[in-house]
């Protein structure tokens, strides 16, 4: 029998379906409250970091408003004709639910500034009286200003007088999760892990059910967590994976780069070739080198490990 993502990823089998069941500032959820109140649903681009909670206040918003919705992976669906056949195909027909109908356009900055972007402008005018557009981003300066000018931009900015009371309520959450599936755990392991990635709570919840296998969470998973990610980086890259090579470099980029380069370097003989060392010692000197003066740490990262999944020969 085949089972659903949703019965088996926590991420997804615990995703908050109401804003109030969702982990945010006061402020920032009063914002969707108010949306909810008004039950008049703008244009939207939520801006913010991996994790933070922006694909579940938009699905949040639209079953709260009982309206009709399609999910469309801008990084996985960018490519203009798909997006093009996917929203025309959705947009022009009328909602059976009655009120608009919604595309919620995840991680919107990987669609290319010059065509797909441009092209999406035309989409919202095009579809304006029957649908509305909930883009998210992690970066809000990829996005295109014509973009920005026909949204509402909402901002998920955790600020540090906020952060011990949204730790304590996903601690709360977190041991319910694990209580419910039955795994051990030890507190002071779980505090220590949260605090480690806040606010990604995604990425917390991931690490987790990963490490919720062996039955029991403590603190043998503290010492273990930068193995396996490299172990799993090094994996993607042999099997030339970039989709699995950009996750772990997006999971991983709160680490300093100068760590990670040197991570890899520190442990190449055991995953590369020994003919293949010495580019891989240059590939790894360029890109640190850039990493001192380049604007986007997660770009040159993600390039750095595509020339050495183009240019290294794995063991």
């Amino acid at each position: 029998m085949e089972v659903e993502v949703s019965e088996y990823l926590w991420v997804e089998k615990y995703r908050p379906q109401t804003i109030e069941d969702t982990i945010l500032p006061v402020a920032l959820k009063d914002t969707f409250r108010q949306i909810l109140e008004n039950k008049e649903l703008p244009n939207l681009l939520f801006t913010g970091t991996a994790g933070v909670g922006k694909t579940t206040v938009a699905k949040a918003i639209c079953n709260e408003l009982g309206l009709d919705y399609l999910l469309i992976n801008g990084s996985e669906e960018g490519n203009i004709d798909t997006l093009r056949h996917k929203i025309k195909q959705f947009a022009s027909t009328v909602s059976l639910q009655g009120g608009y109908k919604v595309v919620i356009l995840d991680e919107a900055d990987y669609l290319n500034p010059q065509s797909t972007q441009p092209a999406l402008r035309g989409f919202i005018e095009e579809f304006s009286n029957n649908c509305r557009f909930i883009m998210t981003c992690n970066f809000k300066n990829r996005i295109i200003e014509p973009l920005h000018s026909r949204c509402s931009v909402v901002e998920f900015n955790v600020k540090k007088n906020d952060l011990a009371e949204l730790c304590s309520s996903f601690m709360d959450r977190v041991i319910y999760i694990l209580n419910t599936e039955q795994c051990g755990y030890d507190e002071p392991v779980i505090a220590e892990l949260i605090m480690k990635h806040m606010p990604d709570w995604r990425r917390v919840l991931n690490e987790l059910q990963r490490y919720s296998l062996s039955g029991t969470i403590d603190s043998g998973i503290l010492v273990n967590i930068q193995e396996v990610s490299l172990n799993n980086l090094m994996t993607a890259m042999k099997e030339k994976n970039f989709k699995q090579m950009r996750q772990w470099v997006t999971d991983n980029i709160d680490v300093e780069p100068a760590a990670l380069f040197r991570k890899i370097y520190d442990n190449m003989y055991e995953y590369v070739e020994p003919q293949s060392i010495p580019q891989l010692v240059l590939i790894l000197a360029d890109y640190q080198y850039k990493n001192s003066f380049v604007a986007d740490h997660e770009l040159n990262m993600v390039a750095c490990c595509t020339e050495i999944m183009a240019g290294v020969n794995f063991k």
